[in-house]
């Protein structure tokens, strides 16, 4: 049974996704910025097209017609750029840049499949580094028909680690009793983690911002004794305002984690990050930022209407927005891979810290060693059957 729901089609997984909305390549960082401040959406996609290709060349087994995904951008991407020195004095020229900047220069993060690809083959991908998978969406046999006809008329949604995880707990029974063991005796608990010390300077956290990007895990922010005080999340970053740059550039990994914390940082902090840019004559910076905490810009620059752009999400980027937390999320290396897959699940994660009873850390769980873990179980079994 549990080797059948690994031939499931992921079509099966793509009903009701939305679209992805394609950026080109030749956007600049200012219309990438722009894009997912009105989408509301973590993500904008990055799409390279080859419009010289005829139809028949385009519509082979492993393309998606003659564009292909090649990337996907978000808030941190833009921050972390906005954080380079030169980018810090020349902010308004670093928004002009092309969109390809931002792009990481990694192969393998963004895969095409085919509708009819197993969840296997999914998996597969995933471990093998790719964050999202971008599936043609059919959604009537006259839409396909129309979708080969024109190599420019196909929509696309994509998948991801969460995805996944989220069917595979859906028929988690079938795996018994692996999902009942602990995360300790699976030895799912990755022990190489990302950490900073409180009162470190946060610019030094950039290089592991980026690190932690690409592998869709945290920073954790740690005391002497290395236990486990909070963190700087990607995705928390993904939910702030470029403006959060200034804050990266001044403050300290310990100040950085309050300044971003969900209910958005507090006067004293604001006018500490001011008075450093202002000390380093930042000036253009100093006006982005009094721009973004002006009351009277209130958040209509940042927010627009469901009815305008079809989401039923928020679309506001900035200090309030839902999707930003202010506390790790933990676990224990004694707690199940059940327990564990539902925490992730419930609380829109990708990983899990896990620490001792006094938080002195131990290492991370993440959904690539969750998906290893089910990917192992099919290979036994296939080899008991052989």
């Amino acid at each position: 049974m549990a080797i059948s729901i690994f031939a499931t089609e992921i079509s099966d997984l793509c009903l009701g996704k939305p679209p992805l909305r394609p950026l080109p390549t030749t956007a600049t960082v200012a219309d990438a910025l722009i894009a997912l401040k009105k989408s509301g959406e973590i993500y904008v996609s990055v799409w390279s097209c080859d419009r010289s290709n005829s139809v028949a060349d385009c519509n082979h087994d492993d393309a998606a017609g003659c564009c292909r995904c090649i990337g996907k951008i978000c808030m941190v991407d833009v921050i972390v750029h906005l954080c380079k020195e030169q980018n810090l004095s020349n902010p308004l020229d670093a928004l002009q840049s092309g969109v390809l900047d931002l792009l990481p220069k990694v192969r393998g993060q963004i895969r095409h499949l085919q509708p009819n690809s197993s969840l296997m083959e999914a998996i597969d991908c995933i471990l093998e580094g790719a964050q999202n998978l971008v599936i043609p969406i059919y959604t009537s046999p006259r839409k396909k028909q129309l979708a080969n006809s024109s190599c420019f008329n196909q929509q696309f949604c994509w998948l991801t680690q969460e995805d996944v995880v989220r069917f595979l707990l859906n028929s988690i029974g079938i795996f018994s009793p692996i999902p009942t063991f602990t995360i300790e005796a699976l030895d799912i608990i990755d022990k190489s983690t990302l950490t900073v010390n409180y009162d470190d300077p946060a610019i030094t956290t950039l290089p592991l911002i980026s690190c932690s990007l690409l592998d869709q895990t945290s920073i954790g922010v740690v005391d002497k004794d290395n236990r486990l005080i909070g963190e700087i999340s990607p995705s928390t970053l993904a939910c702030c305002d470029e403006t959060v740059a200034a804050a990266i550039a001044t403050l300290s990994a310990g100040d950085l984690m309050a300044y971003i914390d969900y209910s958005g940082p507090s006067d004293d902090l604001v006018s500490l990050v001011k008075t450093r840019m202002h000390e380093r004559n930042l000036t253009v910076m100093l006006d982005l930022m009094d721009d973004y905490y002006n009351p009277l810009s209130s958040s209509s620059s940042c927010c627009s209407s469901d009815e305008e752009f079809g989401s039923v999400r928020s679309s506001c980027v900035g200090r309030f927005h839902p999707g930003r937390r202010s506390v790790a999320i933990v676990c224990h290396p004694w707690n199940s891979l059940m327990a564990v897959m539902v925490q992730m699940i419930a609380l829109r994660v990708s990983y899990a810290w896990v620490v001792q009873q006094d938080y002195t850390l131990v290492g991370i769980v993440t959904h690539a060693d969750i998906l290893k873990q089910f990917q192992s179980i099919v290979d036994t079994r296939n080899n008991n059957l052989i």
